[in-house]
């Protein structure tokens, strides 16, 4: 007999019952001493859906709906008997609650730095307070006793002795090697910037429980379609020029970012597998990539498009550090300066600023201490390392251990967001803004100084070049 018309109107009656409210899902698994990853295997779905799904983020759908419905259903105190199931004794704790986004405050390792936390970030233990966590905050080791005591007007940490010897012996090697000789010295290095970073990573994530050196499945948009073509994913570069000059004769200072990459480094990073979703909905504790269609920019006057040179209108594909600045930018702190962009598609994962900071504190303090000492060897080696670093994230031949172009795209973005900011933070300080390019290039007409610091600091910017221009144009 048929009845496929009545399991459809069924397999709809069904699909349409509530499912428990989320904390009663999570009550049902913990009772019967199941893990989120088992009931993910089960239904089907990755270990951060049921995640999600227990903590009220996101609701099933389709197929896994109905087998997790069905899961739920059996685990009903209802269905149970004491032959085939016995609930757990109150007074013992419940071995599950480390894979759960919001557990009870117990202890277990950070992901970033090994040490004990009791916080999570869609089930990625971690220390959401940068000071508290070793990765993000080096301290000294019991071997490398601080000599001097620290006073109130230190600044910073002292940084673990192996790890701030890591690039002074590279270079004390390749200059003996050398018999002295800078050029060949700095040539060596250059040609080791990529393989001494990732050894300068590894060692900074001593202690990390989360394997940086890892390649998840990514999804097709990532990928190049051709071997010398791009993917899908637009990184919103910046290559804008002022249409307009106020009338009379401007003078022009062309002002240079200082390491751009290496501030952009802080970033929120996806530490998991992407996992798709789709919906105008966006939350802060993931990152990752979304399908947008944006705002409308009525401002290409006086400030670039946060988007960049973009002339294809209808949706693109955008990163976590695109999304946030069009986000901000459409809050009434910034006018708004355009509507909040659309959501179409997500592929995201749990996220955190502060995966590379460790590793990013060991070069910046490295550049200082080389600017400061005239050491020009050691700040190009450094230079060479945090920029190769991200430009091989992706499918490089150069670097076959890191294979992360998501995370490629953002760091990138992240350096042109952190450019744009700049250009409005100008132009809000009465500034003309004349010309923002790539990732570390900003021309403005005024007293730039009155907004910027000048000198060779990550957080400083130098002076690239002056000229003059009048309403005719910028020249």
């Amino acid at each position: 007999m048929d009845f496929d018309a009545v399991d459809a109107l069924l397999a709809s009656v069904t699909a349409d019952t509530p499912l428990p409210p989320p904390t009663e899902r999570k009550r049902l698994r913990r009772a019967a001493r199941l893990t989120q990853a088992q009931v993910a295997g089960a239904v089907g779905v990755s270990r951060e859906t049921v995640s999600a799904w227990e903590s009220g983020r996101w609701e099933p759908a389709g197929d896994a709906r109905t087998k997790y419905r069905r899961l739920l259903d059996g685990l009903q105190p209802t269905h149970n008997t004491p032959s085939t199931r016995t609930p757990p004794a109150p007074t013992q704790p419940d071995s599950t609650a480390h894979d759960d986004p919001h557990p009870p405050p117990t202890t277990a390792p950070c992901v970033l730095c090994g040490q004990p936390a009791t916080e999570e970030v869609e089930g990625f233990v971690q220390h959401l307070d940068p000071a508290e966590c070793a990765a993000a905050t080096p301290t000294p080791t019991a071997t490398a006793p601080q000599t001097t005591p620290p006073t109130v007007t230190r600044t910073r940490p002292t940084t673990p002795a192996p790890q701030q010897r890591f690039i002074t012996d590279k270079v004390h090697t390749a200059l003996t090697a050398h018999g002295g000789d800078t050029e060949a010295a700095t040539a060596e290095l250059l040609r080791r910037a990529i393989a001494d970073a990732m050894e300068l990573l590894d060692q900074c994530r001593t202690g990390g429980r989360y394997d940086v050196i890892g390649h998840p499945p990514l999804p097709d948009i990532l990928k190049k379609k051709t071997a010398r073509g791009a993917d899908d994913i637009w990184e919103a570069r910046p290559r804008w020029t002022r249409p307009h000059l106020p009338p009379g004769i401007h003078d022009i200072t062309a002002l240079d970012i200082n390491g751009a990459y290496l501030s952009a480094l802080k970033t929120h990073l996806p530490l998991g597998a992407l996992e798709r979703s789709t919906g105008n909905v966006h939350s802060t504790r993931r990152a990752g990539i979304h399908l947008i269609t944006p705002p409308a920019w009525d401002h290409d006057t006086d400030l670039p498009h946060p988007l960049g040179a973009r002339d294809e209108p209808g949706p693109l594909w955008v990163t976590e550090p695109t999304l946030r600045l069009l986000q901000r930018l459409a809050t009434a702190k910034y006018g708004p300066l355009c509507e909040p962009p659309v959501i179409h598609e997500s592929f995201t994962s749990g996220a955190t600023e502060n995966l590379f900071e460790k590793f990013r504190q060991i070069l910046r303090d490295a550049r200082e201490e080389a600017i400061t000492n005239d050491d020009e060897v050691t700040l190009e080696y450094v230079k060479s390392m945090y920029s190769k670093f991200v430009s091989t994230m992706g499918e490089s031949n150069y670097n076959r251990e890191l294979y992360r172009p998501d995370w490629m795209h953002i760091i990138r973005s992240q350096a042109f967001v952190n450019l744009w900011l700049k250009a409005h933070k100008a132009h809000m300080a009465g500034l003309t803004v004349i010309r923002v390019m790539g990732t570390d290039e900003l021309h403005i007409a005024g007293d730039w100084r009155k907004v910027f610091t000048e000198g060779r600091g990550v957080s400083q910017v130098k002076v690239k070049d002056t000229y003059a221009a009048d309403d005719g144009g910028a020249g």
